[in-house]
């Protein structure tokens, strides 16, 4: 029979899946997953940091040293999410409710948000078409120049002076 989830220690309701050993994964009983991902991360960022490394010549040891490093973070990043993901399995199974209330949640803030870029795309928008709509007008005002390409040709003709004839 495969274990069951694991379950809250007397006292600690809710923290019981992080004092619980995955499954694959022995610890000792006063570590949790928590604390084993933030010691992997630092031994991550330790040894990238570390004067061994700084000092030392052999590169290709260096570089497995911190491959482990980042291999033992990531194993453990991923059991961290899978419990995760169990948690969230078996609160679907036992309240699905509660998942839809998460879901439109999430919708109505995704919502909020394009709003509140539209409302910005569109400020934008009507500031630059004020900045259009002034151009248009500074250009107009001083030759008074009437409407239509056609006109404006017609206008620009008219103070051209004539062309003299040869005697």
């Amino acid at each position: 029979q495969p274990p069951g989830p694991p379950q809250a220690p007397p006292g600690l309701p809710g923290q019981a899946s992080l004092l619980q050993a995955a499954p694959g994964a022995p610890r000792p009983s006063n570590s949790t997953l928590v604390d084993e991902l933030e010691s992997s991360f630092e031994a991550c960022f330790a040894s990238l940091v570390s004067q061994d490394y700084v000092n030392g010549t052999d590169q290709e040891e260096i570089r497995t040293g911190v491959d482990q490093c980042i291999q033992k973070f990531l194993d453990i990043a991923r059991q961290t999410e899978c419990f995760f993901l169990q948690k969230r399995l078996q609160l679907s199974v036992q309240k699905p409710e509660q998942v839809i209330k998460e879901d439109v949640s999430e919708l109505r803030n995704e919502l909020q948000r394009k709003d509140a870029l539209v409302q910005k795309h569109l400020t934008k928008l009507r500031h630059w078409q004020q900045v259009l709509e002034e151009i248009n007008v500074q250009h107009k005002k001083p030759a008074d120049i009437p409407q239509g390409s056609l006109a404006y040709l017609e206008q620009a003709s008219a103070n051209i002076p004539a062309p003299l004839k040869p005697t």
